[in-house]
């Protein structure tokens, strides 16, 4: 490729470039935290577009750096309109471009949705694994029946091989059903059970997902929370704060977790301070600080970090070029303004 060229990656190529690689993807998302915990990232706020009367949908920006091996820098577009379900469409859709960390050109353009969905299912995965050690991991459950929980539970069986029982929750029974039949279908040798209440999925299972297009806390109280339980508060938005302050909280990023009315955030205003959250992911990989601690369940509330597109967008961009995959249109960019002025 020449410097005024760009590659495109579609979906059907970002999803077959990534296929049956969990694990590496898993270890992709580690490194990206421990990176971050040692400074070697540039990580501005997100930023949020939202439109007059509308607080459900919005589209958000995500400009990263990250540095290390990677050495990498881009932005994802991302966004989230929950409506688009009743159309027959996803909730979100992305895309993702990747800069040139020496000119800082843009070098590739990717389908993002699958990417983000991949990360943020792997993100999962690593706090499951340090947050749930020694506990039950043969049974999972998962409070919101879509793309995101699917992905969670293809990254939970490549890390705990012995997960065998999915219990699942959702308010629309027909997502609920349609949800089952893909797993039993995607999976091998994996029973899926629907779930009555979130009090019922707590007590099968130890280990909870939340991802669902809550805007605002919907689970007061928990009647069967114990201290062996860990949750993997993905969608943010789902807990009250006075739950979340009841239980031992672990997040990707203090100052960007504590935004946008997130569960965390609203605890935050409650009490006034931000000493509730004991540490970030990066610091337990790190061992920085030990993977659980005190008599309270784990809460894990990811905000979603750019760091983590741009680290797997590079990796699907480098499989591409090496593969022969994507379209590279040819000056895509202009010629240099001096050069032209020369002829």
């Amino acid at each position: 490729m020449g410097n005024q060229d760009i590659l495109i990656l579609q979906a059907q190529e970002v999803r077959s470039l990534l296929a049956g690689r969990e694990l590496e993807i898993i270890q992709t998302v580690r490194e990206a935290y421990e990176s971050h915990t040692r400074a070697e990232s540039s990580l501005p706020h997100s930023v949020f577009l939202r439109f007059p009367d509308d607080e459900r949908n919005r589209i958000i920006g995500l400009p990263a750096y990250l540095g290390g091996q990677t050495n990498a820098c881009g932005v994802k577009w991302v966004s989230s309109f929950p409506l688009n379900i009743e159309q027959g469409l996803d909730r979100a859709s992305a895309v993702i471009v990747l800069n040139s960390v020496q000119t800082g050109r843009p070098e590739a353009v990717l389908e993002g949705s699958i990417i983000s969905a991949k990360r943020t299912a792997a993100s999962a995965a690593v706090a499951a694994q340090y947050l749930h050690r020694e506990r039950e991991t043969n049974k999972a459950g998962f409070a919101g029946c879509g793309l995101i929980n699917f992905e969670i539970a293809r990254f939970l069986l490549a890390v705990f091989p012995n997960l065998k029982q999915l219990f699942i929750y959702d308010l629309d029974p027909a997502r609920a059903n349609r949800f089952k039949e893909m797993c039993e279908r995607t999976f091998a040798e994996i029973s899926v059970e629907r779930s009555a209440s979130i009090n019922s999925l707590f007590r099968s299972c130890s280990m909870v997902s939340f991802a669902t297009t809550a805007n605002a806390p919907h689970v007061m109280h928990v009647d069967e929370l114990s201290p062996d339980h860990t949750i993997l508060h993905i969608s943010l938005r789902d807990l009250s704060p006075e739950l979340i302050l009841s239980c031992d909280n672990i997040v990707d990023d203090v100052d960007h977790v504590l935004r946008a009315q997130t569960s965390v955030h609203l605890a935050e205003q409650l009490l006034g301070h931000r000493n509730f959250i004991r540490c970030t992911l990066g610091e337990i990989i790190n061992g920085a600080a030990p993977s659980r601690t005190g008599n309270s369940a784990a809460v894990f509330s990811p905000f979603g970090l750019g760091i983590l597109d741009v680290a797997l967008a590079q990796t699907v961009r480098d499989s591409g070029l090496r593969q022969g995959k994507g379209t590279v249109i040819e000056s895509f960019l202009p010629g240099s303004w001096e050069a032209e002025a020369q002829q």
